[in-house]
Formats: C-alpha cells, sequence, structure tokens
C-alpha cells in the first residue's frame, strides 16, 4: 500500500467518522428540558447516591442517567417522551415506573423499598465504594481527561509504571520511557507540583518506588492552559495520591507477593473529625528485575587490518530493589474561610546490579575477538520533601487565595566495579563513583476572582529554584598489579542551577452554550552551568543561559446538549533541556555505548492544537480528539561511532517535527457484566533536519522522514458477579520509520483477576504481565557508514497476588467543601494542580 492510497483511506474514514459524530450531534441536540427529583424511603428519609436511569421507549439515543445528592436530589436535562425510570441502591429493592415527560420541573419523590436483608453500616460503605466503582474510569473535561485506576486489576499490587501502562493516551517503552502521542517530553507533577520523589532525572526506577495503591487519579493533560507550567511539548502527567475524605478513623493494608520476586506491603491511614484530618500512608516492597539489551551493527567503512566489520553485543542486568516511602500530613480548618495544610514525604530506593556484556568483534583482516565487561553496581537514593500551604476564601462566591510552598531533596549515590576480559585474559578494571544531589524550592501564589455568574478571572505568580551538584570519578587500570588511574575525561564536577519565574492571567466564561478560557503566561529562566575535569585539554566550563517567553492558551467549547460537546483549544509550551542532557560526559558504564552531553543545547518550542468531540450518554462515552503538534529547535540524538568503533549518542537541535492524528477514547458499559474501556492513536510523522558537521561524522547524516503508524489499546472487564471480576489487556505500537531509524511494533497482553472476600473488608488480586512475553523494542538505526539492529527488553513476564485488607469503613464520606487544598489539588476544581 502506497502512500497516496494510506492518506485516501484515513481520509476516508475520517469523513466517515465525522457524518457519524454529526449525526449523532443532532440526535442529541434536539430541544432538552430540565428534570429534577428526589429519591426516597418508605420513611420519607431521602436516599443518597442512588442511581437513576431513564430510558426512552422510543429512542434509546435519549436515554440519560445520573446519581442522587446527599440529600437524595438529582438534576439531569431529558428530550420529552415516555420513559421508563429504574431506581437502584444498595440495600435497596430496583424499582422501576413509568413516567410521560413533557415539560420542565420536578417529577415529585420516587419511593423504594429496602432489602429484607439489609446490611449494617460497614457493608453499605463498602458497597458505597462499589458505586464508585461503577463510575466511568475515564472522565473528559475542558483542559484535561482524568483517568481512575481503582478498576484496574491489570496493575493491583503494582507500581505507578504499571498504572502509566494503562492510561488512555499514554503509552510506557519498554526501558521505562513514558510518553504522550508519540512524544517522550512528558512532565510529571505529584499533587499539582514537580516533586523530589521522581528524582532528577524522572527515571523509571522513581516510578517503580510509588505504590499504585496510594494514588487517587492521574490527569492527563495534553494541551496544558496557562495557569500550568509550560515545560513538557507532549503535556502533563498530574498524579493525585490518596488522601480519605471519610470521618473517624479509616485505613486499609495490601500485600504482594509476585515472581520474577517481588514482595510489597503498603498501607493508608486517615483520621478525619471536625476540623482536623490527618493522613498517614506507607510502605515498602523488594523487587528483582532483568533487563536485556542486545546491539549488532555493522560498518562499511573498514580498511585497514584490524578496522572493525561487526559487533556482536549482548547485556544483561539484574537487578535487586528495595524501596520505601511514608508520607504523612494534615489539613486544619481555621475557620469557615480559612485553612492551613502541611505535609512531609521521605522515599529510600536501594538496588544491587550486576550486569554482564559480552562483546564478539569481527576485524577486516586480523582474528576475531571476544570480550566480556562484568559490571557490579549498587545504588542508594534518599528523597524528601515537605509541603506548607494556606488556602482563605474572601466570600462564598467563589473568591479565593491559596499560597502553597514546597521544600525538596534528592540525593543519589552509585558505585559501579567493572572488570573486562578479551579472548578470556584480563584486560582493564574500572571504578565509578557518582554522587548527585538537588534541591528544589518551590512557592507559588494563586487567586481566583468570580466576575458575575458565568466568568471567572485566575491570576498567579510561581518561583522555582533548581540546584543539582554531579560528583564523577572514573579510574581504570589495565595491568591487575598496577594502581588504578583516573580516566580524566570522565572524572568530573558539575554544578547545575535554574531559577524559573512564571506568572499567568486566565480569564474564563461561558456565553450561552459557547465557553471559552484565554490565558497568558510569562516564564523567564536563568540557567547556570559550571563543569571541570581532569583532562588538561578540554576547558572549564561557566556558562549562563536566559529564556523569556509568553505561552498563550485559548480554550473552546460549545455544548450541544448535556455530556455532549465539542473542544477546541491551543497553546504553546516549551522543552527545556534536562540538566543531564548539558553536562558532556554525565555517565561511563559501557564504554562501547557512552551518552555525551551537549552544552550547547537549547529549547524547543511547540505550537499545539486540537478539536474534540466528547459525548455521553447511559452506558457509552466516546471522545475522539484531532490534533497537530509542530516542534522548532526540534531535539534529535544523533548516534555515531568513534575512531575505535565504541558509539556516543549526543541530543542536538535539528529541524522540526510535526506530529497528527486522530486520538480516540472511549467507555462502554456493554452488558452488566462486560465493560470496555479503549484508546486508539492513529498519526502521521514529519521530521526535518540534516546533520551535515563533518568534524563529528565524515558526511551529511539526515534525519528527515515521514509516515503514518498507530497505537492501541483495549480493556475488558468481565464481572462474574457482585464479588468477582477480571480483565484483559491488550496493547499495540505500530512501527515507525525516518532515515535514520526504523523501529519494530510491539504488542503484549495482560490479564488480571480479582475477588471481595471478608464481606467487603478484603479483596485478592491476581495479575499476569506480558502473558507471552512479547514486549520487547526492536530496531534498526542507519548511519553514514554503519547499520545497528538493536532489542531491548526491560522485564520480562511476570505474575503477582495481592492481599487487601480494610477496616474502619463504616463512617460517612464527608462531601468535600468548595475550597482548594494546594497541596491536594483533590477538590474537584475544574483546573488542578496551577503553575
Amino acid at each position: 500500500m502506497n502512500q497516496t492510497e494510506i492518506i485516501s483511506m484515513i481520509t476516508k474514514k475520517t469523513l466517515g467518522l465525522t457524518f457519524v459524530l454529526s449525526a449523532a450531534a443532532f440526535a442529541f441536540g434536539q430541544e432538552k428540558v430540565g428534570v429534577t427529583g428526589t429519591i426516597v424511603d418508605k420513611s420519607n428519609q431521602p436516599v443518597p447516591y442512588a442511581s437513576v436511569t431513564f430510558s426512552n421507549k422510543a429512542n434509546k439515543l435519549f436515554s440519560d442517567a445520573t446519581l442522587t445528592d446527599e440529600k437524595g436530589q438529582y438534576t439531569l436535562e431529558l428530550t420529552p417522551g415516555n420513559y421508563d425510570i429504574s431506581v437502584e441502591a444498595i440495600d435497596f429493592k430496583k424499582s422501576v415506573i413509568n413516567k410521560q415527560i413533557a415539560a420542565a420541573g420536578n417529577i415529585g419523590a420516587l419511593s423504594i423499598e429496602a432489602e429484607g436483608s439489609a446490611t449494617n453500616l460497614k457493608t453499605q460503605d463498602i458497597q458505597g465504594v462499589t458505586i464508585t466503582v461503577a463510575q466511568k474510569p475515564y472522565k473528559v473535561e475542558l483542559d484535561k481527561r482524568t483517568y481512575d485506576p481503582s478498576q484496574d486489576i491489570v496493575s493491583k499490587g503494582g507500581n505507578l509504571q504499571d498504572v502509566l501502562s494503562n492510561v488512555p493516551s499514554v503509552s510506557v517503552d519498554t526501558d521505562g520511557t513514558v510518553s504522550m502521542r508519540g512524544s517522550s517530553n512528558v512532565r510529571f507533577l505529584i499533587n499539582g507540583k514537580p516533586s523530589a520523589l521522581l528524582g532528577i532525572d524522572d527515571g523509571a526506577n522513581a516510578l517503580q518506588s510509588i505504590p499504585a495503591d496510594q494514588i487517587e487519579r492521574i490527569e492527563v493533560i495534553t494541551n496544558p492552559s496557562s495557569k500550568f507550567e509550560a515545560s513538557g511539548t507532549a503535556g502533563i502527567l498530574n498524579i493525585i495520591l490518596k488522601k480519605s475524605k471519610k470521618t473517624g478513623f479509616n485505613g486499609s493494608v495490601i500485600g504482594t507477593l509476585g515472581y520474577l520476586p517481588q514482595t510489597n506491603l503498603n498501607t493508608n491511614l486517615s483520621w478525619r473529625k471536625g476540623s482536623l484530618t490527618w493522613f498517614l500512608n506507607g510502605g515498602g516492597g523488594y523487587r528483582e528485575s532483568k533487563n536485556t539489551n542486545r546491539n549488532n551493527a555493522t560498518f562499511f567503512n573498514a580498511v585497514l587490518d584490524n578496522d572493525r566489520t561487526f559487533t556482536d553485543q549482548e547485556s544483561i542486568t539484574d537487578s535487586k530493589n528495595n524501596n520505601y516511602n511514608a508520607s504523612s500530613g494534615i489539613v486544619y480548618d481555621i475557620s469557615d474561610k480559612t485553612s492551613i495544610n502541611a505535609s512531609a514525604t521521605v522515599r529510600t530506593f536501594d538496588s544491587e546490579n550486576l550486569g554482564t556484556i559480552t562483546y564478539d568483534y569481527r576485524f577486516l583482516n586480523d582474528p576475531r575477538s571476544f570480550a566480556t565487561r562484568t559490571n557490579t553496581g549498587s545504588n542508594n537514593n534518599l528523597a524528601f520533601q515537605g509541603d506548607f500551604g494556606v488556602d482563605h476564601k474572601f466570600d462564598d462566591k467563589g473568591q479565593n487565595l491559596s499560597l502553597s510552598a514546597s521544600l525538596q531533596s534528592n540525593r543519589s549515590y552509585n558505585n559501579t566495579s567493572v572488570d573486562q576480559t578479551e579472548n578470556g585474559l584480563f584486560e582493564l578494571q574500572n571504578s565509578i563513583n557518582q554522587n548527585t544531589k538537588n534541591k528544589t524550592l518551590v512557592g507559588k501564589a494563586d487567586y481566583e476572582l468570580p466576575i458575575g455568574e458565568n466568568s471567572r478571572l485566575e491570576a498567579g505568580y510561581r518561583l522555582d529554584i533548581n540546584q543539582n551538584t554531579y560528583d564523577n570519578d572514573v579510574l581504570e587500570r589495565d595491568d591487575i598489579s598496577s594502581p588504578f588511574n583516573f580516566l580524566n575525561v570522565y572524572t568530573y564536577d558539575a554544578y547545575y542551577r535554574e531559577i524559573f519565574n512564571a506568572g499567568y492571567l486566565q480569564f474564563k466564561s461561558k456565553i450561552g452554550k459557547l465557553g471559552y478560557q484565554l490565558g497568558l503566561r510569562n516564564e523567564h529562566s536563568q540557567i547556570d552551568i559550571k563543569y571541570s575535569n581532569l583532562d588538561f585539554n578540554t576547558k572549564d566550563i561557566d556558562s549562563k543561559k536566559s529564556y523569556n517567553n509568553l505561552f498563550p492558551s485559548v480554550f473552546l467549547s460549545y455544548e450541544i446538549a448535556k455530556d455532549n460537546q465539542f473542544l477546541v483549544n491551543y497553546s504553546r509550551r516549551i522543552d527545556r533541556p534536562r540538566s543531564f542532557f548539558l553536562i558532556p560526559n554525565p555517565s561511563y558504564t559501557d564504554n562501547q555505548n557512552i551518552f555525551d552531553g551537549n552544552i550547547d543545547l537549547n529549547p524547543s518550542y511547540v505550537d499545539s492544537y486540537e478539536f474534540g468531540y466528547s459525548i455521553s450518554k447511559g452506558k457509552f462515552t466516546i471522545n475522539p480528539t484531532l490534533y497537530y503538534r509542530h516542534t522548532n529547535d526540534d531535539v534529535k540524538m544523533l548516534v555515531f561511532p568513534d575512531e575505535i568503533g565504541a558509539f556516543h549518542t549526543r541530543p542536538i537541535n535539528l529541524g522540526t517535527d510535526d506530529r497528527f492524528g486522530l486520538d480516540l477514547n472511549f467507555n462502554w458499559d456493554a452488558t452488566k457484566w462486560l465493560k470496555f474501556l479503549g484508546n486508539v492513536d492513529v498519526f502521521g510523522y514529519k521530521t526535518t533536519g540534516v546533520f551535515d558537521d563533518l568534524s563529528i561524522v565524515p558526511e551529511a547524516m539526515s534525519f528527515e522522514g515521514s509516515g503514518f503508524s498507530t497505537r492501541a489499546r483495549l480493556t475488558s472487564t468481565f464481572k462474574i458477579d457482585k464479588t468477582f471480576s477480571f480483565q484483559l489487556q491488550g496493547f499495540y505500537r505500530g512501527a515507525q520509520k525516518t532515515n535514520s531509524v526504523d523501529r519494530k511494533d510491539m504488542y503484549a497482553l495482560n490479564f488480571g483477576a480479582s475477588k471481595t472476600i471478608w464481606d467487603g473488608n478484603g479483596t485478592v488480586s491476581f495479575n499476569i504481565q506480558d502473558i507471552f512475553n512479547t514486549r520487547a523494542m526492536e530496531s534498526t538505526a542507519y548511519g553514514v557508514n554503519y547499520v545497528r539492529d538493536s532489542y531491548m527488553q526491560w522485564q520480562p513476564r511476570q505474575f503477582a497476588v495481592s492481599l487487601t485488607y480494610r477496616f474502619k469503613q463504616g463512617e460517612k464520606i464527608e462531601q468535600p467543601k468548595r475550597k482548594k487544598d494546594v497541596n491536594s489539588n483533590a477538590t474537584g476544581d475544574e483546573q488542578q494542580g496551577p503553575m
């Protein structure tokens, strides 16, 4: 199939989808009326959180459903007609009546009858959790999408990386790299702020140290507004951690066993009474992992007898990891208008690694050579974060002021010993010590001012001070009886500091069915970098850089009917280089594959556009989004061999990158026992740029390429009965090709099962990740004088069993006040985690 046929096919399917959505929009756009009512029991007492479903007798497309509030009341918009009204609530019999809806108004109280064997309060509350689970796991809002992992059986007992693997529009590569719509420049936030818990470089180890059980929800912000920081050209993932809303003392404990060997034990405790809320989350675990890499390179420029013609490399690393974490905090309401919150979190991560790299070298005429490089290493990481916030509500109309400060630190010690042999004989030894420390201060203020009934003005300021220090020592000896000597180029001290000031102004309003939000953000960054190594031929670096940019955003929504709207938005973003990318020679463990930093690397800038449609009717929700993203000064990875055949990887600014496609998310409750959650991303890509620095490569190297690819994920949940469910989840990532890299497709299948036990107080879960052991990344890189095939599997097939126990679940859930907790960002406000 040629490119013309592909474009034609996609055009036809896009037009077809447009006609279908337009027809649906017309159907749902019929004149509707507001209907209200109340659900009561036989004693005329309100029944909170009851499910009320209106089924239109003539046209199912006009059906709708809702939940009653804490007073047993509900409101929804319906097309006039004849409806069967079914009411369901825990410990009550299902009730169905028929009513003719002719005009707007209150249809009165509907009475339902209690079950003959009503359960006690504890079971009622546990079943209340079941009501929550019955809600949509994926919700679309004006400027973000929210994923609820509570229904994710596949990742039970896992960690943040496992949860992210199941989030629509998000994918996790085999090396732990997280991407959104094909771009890995994702900005991570925890409770609305950058966090030391994710480490200096947001590595896979940090993602694995946050238990899945402590995650309340994940906000996927593909095109952030001006209220959010402009970093992260692919978007923002805001991880909201749990803070219980139940009064009294409540908690849960979850333990996990699995293979590859893993054990985890985590607990969530909370106490809430009156004006004071206290919480404590903590736990720890042990996990083993196995990472496999293979690289086969063929060289075409051999001239001398000892010039390499082929290299076959295999690297296998076995790791044993321990992690512990604890988080505690309070929220205290000083008055009805003012509250304070404070929290502290500590995380430790320790690992022991044993890696073996084998090399098979072939030369033009010299004899074949075999080498083995054995790495024995350890890593110790300690992170701390303290947060304090004040929220003040000036009145009951929504005029609010939020102030917060966060102090964070992270330090990492890495020690590695290397023994290398060639043809079975001693060749060299390395001793590598890498110490990294990070300190961060984040302060911010956010103000909200309502204007009339439908408008709101928002403004804020944020200060970030981020400081990293690197101390890197690499020693080597080529004689077992000789002392170690420093490798001068790779032994260095480095200092990185960024002072970041930002302010934003945003206006939000609604005219009829048209909602709009206009924002402008200004960010100024000042970066200081100091670098010095032991090589006399390398000049010390004392570099200062500064950037000042304006970042506008525009969000529009048009509501055809309730839960049926069009969304259009635009924002400008920036990709600031990580400190790791700027420092020359930041790491050295494999002398045949070396990463070189680039002090001259500059930010990339992205213009991002989206046009989406969201419709939710009864048991079906669909959210197709057309998107286009254009990147200037794109960061590409230049891979080139040196004079002895070792490969270097260096980030460079080069050309542009365009991404465009259709991102389709849907949720369908097909039957009472079968549910689907799916995501399909069909996208095109075009990258430009030719690298022609002949001091590094012998001739110009092209990065240009274009094509189409796809990503897809489908989760099927089967409910056997009220206490037993299981899930099947499939994932597929299509191939991509440019002039420099040809990346193969990849797929995986996961399974999970969950059983509620002990009268609702416990849950036992089982899951298998990558059933067929196919989750591996394969690619072919094309250089000026070489072709290199690569294979990477970060983790082989694994399975786990987890047991959860909940206690003191009998207290009612307090309804959240319309007051923001700056640190939790968990109040349901339309824009959480600002700045």
